[in-house]
């Protein structure tokens, strides 16, 4: 098994992948991910009783390896950690619609059209995992991977955080809409604002890339378009903390429905 220097992509076989830095490695121990095996740096000594005592809970192995192990293999921010594990499960989007039925939850989704940055990304299911969001549905193609760098973006959410792959997202929002799910588009030029909008209803939010925002067509299949009041010189927001508005603002209004 190699992996090419500076490179996180590397695999050992087409059902395994590298994850590196401790959140990522802790929270994928939390899950039911398949773990091969953990390395762990010589120099490491902080926090290992944790990781020993769960990784003991699952029988997974650890190996320990020197510093320059590390350095040479992954990117900058492996914090002296790394776990060879099984790729992340891709949900089906009729899996998607069950979810917030088990939980007895109103339905709540984001869409992502476009977002390429795996920072953004990973930042967008952290926000995801922490406002209680039921599934992200991404596109095949022009999208941030799902892997290693997504992994430690996101501090390990994108563990927690159902992710939904497919071929056309239009497809996914056309199923939500016969589901009566309203699709909410972001623009920041639309007449309604996030504050004025019931978000207690089954709904899914569509956040287009920060470069060019929701394609036309994608636009085009939305019920409703809201923005994000703003008063600066600027009229937008990074992606991610417009995902993090949205996301907590859907949660303040629920939260007060209960």
């Amino acid at each position: 098994m190699r992996i090419k220097k500076k490179g996180p992509t590397g695999k050992s076989g087409s059902d395994s992948e590298w994850i590196y830095g401790f959140n990522p490695v802790i929270e994928a121990l939390r899950t039911d991910r398949h773990i091969k095996r953990i390395f762990l740096s010589e120099t490491r000594h902080d926090k290992i009783s944790v990781l020993r005592q769960r990784a003991a809970e699952k029988n997974i192995q650890i190996e320990k390896r020197q510093a320059h192990f590390f350095h040479e293999t992954f990117p900058k921010g492996h914090q002296g950690i790394a776990a060879e594990v099984s790729l992340k499960k891709n949900i089906p989007a009729e899996r998607l619609f069950e979810i917030s039925a088990e939980k007895q939850e109103m339905p709540c989704f984001l869409v992502l059209d476009g977002i390429v940055d795996v920072r953004n990304f990973g930042a967008i299911l952290r926000v995801a995992d922490a406002a209680g969001i039921h599934g992200v549905v991404i596109q095949s193609y022009h999208s941030a991977p799902v892997g290693p760098e997504t992994s430690k973006a996101s501090a390990g959410a994108v563990e927690h955080v159902p992710i939904c792959r497919v071929a056309n997202i239009k497809h996914v929002i056309r199923e939500m809409q016969e589901r009566g799910i309203l699709i909410i588009g972001t623009d920041a030029k639309a007449d309604q604002t996030l504050w004025d909008a019931d978000l207690t209803v089954p709904l899914a939010f569509v956040l287009g890339s920060e470069e060019k925002g929701m394609r036309r067509t994608v636009k085009e299949k939305c019920d409703l378009s809201l923005r994000i009041p703003m008063r600066g010189a600027m009229n937008s927001l990074n992606v991610s903390v417009a995902a993090g508005i949205i996301a907590f603002e859907l949660l303040r209004q629920r939260l007060r429905k209960i």
